[in-house]
């Protein structure tokens, strides 16, 4: 008989913000936005380092800022962010946020994420 998998929550990721870029890149490859957000908020990391999902382990208890990146079918890659306070979570393909990072290994990037939406991000409500 089959039983389907249930994903156990780890956190909230409060307000979901979708870069225009991620949206298309997951629209052309077919995946819908709740399934990295499920992935996400379960504790699967996806292609970061290691290190990098050691830490995100402890920034679950700890409440520090979380980091995922997945790859897409077509090999795109999106970053998946939740804020400390779990406020929001961003959504956007890692190209746009490491120019040039496609000839790169997957890392995370280094560069301070905007905490508030703006005109590049579409809301796409609580999840």
């Amino acid at each position: 008989m089959y039983q389907p998998t249930r994903l156990k929550p780890l956190f909230h990721p409060g307000k979901l913000l979708v870069s225009h870029a991620a949206l298309a890149a997951l629209r052309v490859n077919g995946v819908p936005v709740v399934s990295v957000v499920l992935r996400h908020v379960a504790g699967d990391w996806g292609i970061v380092s290691e290190d990098d999902k050691r830490q995100n382990d402890v920034s679950i208890a700890t409440g520090l800022r979380l980091i995922s990146i997945y790859r897409l079918p077509d090999q795109a890659r999106v970053l998946v962010i939740t804020e400390w306070d779990r406020s929001n979570t961003l959504i956007e393909r890692l190209d746009d946020v490491v120019p040039g990072s496609a000839a790169r290994p997957a890392q995370p990037a280094t560069r301070r994420y905007p905490v508030w939406p703006n005109a590049h991000y579409v809301q796409e409500g609580h999840a």
